[in-house]
């Protein structure tokens, strides 16, 4: 069982950067797959960013591509979500997600771990 635990959330204008964390209680992240979601009221949860288990294969949402960074570094069992020039429409509660490879995480299919979620609010 791995418990993933996020920080880094909170309130900033647009145009700020913000970087999340996700800290895994168990070794044994290093051989997941690791990603973001968000979810914004009353929308559904969205696919964010995805990392391979090695920290070099990594995907992203159009809507973030070119803006945020995904990373992962497995000797501090620990994934980050760097986001540069928030905008209002990132506003969201994110979560990181562990599972068995990016496919998982890119379809959210499988995932086999969930993070409880950090609070992002992006003002104007």
């Amino acid at each position: 069982q791995v418990v993933l635990v996020e920080s880094g959330g909170g309130l900033v204008q647009a145009g700020a950067s913000l970087r999340l964390s996700c800290a895994a209680s168990e070794r044994t992240f290093s051989s997941y797959a690791m990603g973001w979601f968000r979810q914004a009221p009353g929308k559904e949860r969205e696919f964010v960013a995805a990392v391979g288990s090695q920290g070099v294969i990594t995907y992203y949402a159009d809507s973030v591509k070119g803006r945020f960074t995904i990373s992962k570094d497995n000797a501090k069992n620990t994934g980050y979500l760097q986001m540069n020039s928030l905008k209002p429409e990132d506003t969201a509660v994110y979560y990181c997600a562990a599972g068995r490879s990016t496919l998982n995480i890119r379809t959210n299919s499988g995932i086999n771990y969930w993070g409880q979620g950090t609070q992002v609010t992006v003002s104007s």
